[in-house]
């Protein structure tokens, strides 16, 4: 169903994919948006390595919402680099994952993804309790189910 990587040989591991997913500041959210136009839009995220799906956080309306009530199907890719010791090109380690987008129903658990991803951003918690008393109610929490992920470490010169 999904592609092979082409350039195999560049491939990370499992391991390393979700290390980065961890790691990553920001995301770049692909999805089909309107008139058949893709819609990708940077964003902060929280991967949860046990479940094994990203989350994060939106208005309750908006292209990004729309599009994805539209058509579950979204990809999302981060990338990370850094200078190696005695080499001046960058080494960038790049993550793409294909999954379906749906909802967080359940209030609690909505809360708990909203202050996971609060933590990761902002970690003092009583900066976090206050973001969450002003900010809960009207936040959506969305769950990329990850059903394809592939990785790749290039060293760009």
């Amino acid at each position: 169903m999904f592609r092979p990587m082409r350039r195999f040989k560049q491939a990370v591991s499992e391991e390393d994919c979700r290390a980065l997913l961890q790691q990553a500041r920001r995301g770049v959210l692909a999805v089909n948006g309107d008139n058949g136009y893709p819609y990708a839009v940077p964003m902060n995220f929280y991967f949860d390595g046990e479940k094994g799906s990203i989350f994060f956080h939106c208005a309750r309306e908006g292209h990004k919402l729309d599009a994805m009530l539209r058509d579950e199907k979204v990809c999302f890719t981060v990338f990370g680099g850094d200078v190696k010791r005695d080499d001046w090109a960058w080494y960038v380690k790049s993550v793409v994952v294909f999954g379906e987008a749906q909802l967080v129903t359940e209030e609690a658990e909505k809360n708990a993804l909203l202050r996971a991803l609060a933590k990761k951003y902002f970690p003092p918690e009583e900066d976090v309790e206050a973001d969450m008393a002003r900010n809960a109610a009207r936040a959506l929490v969305v769950e990329i189910k990850i059903r394809h992920m592939t990785g790749k470490l290039v060293h760009e010169h």
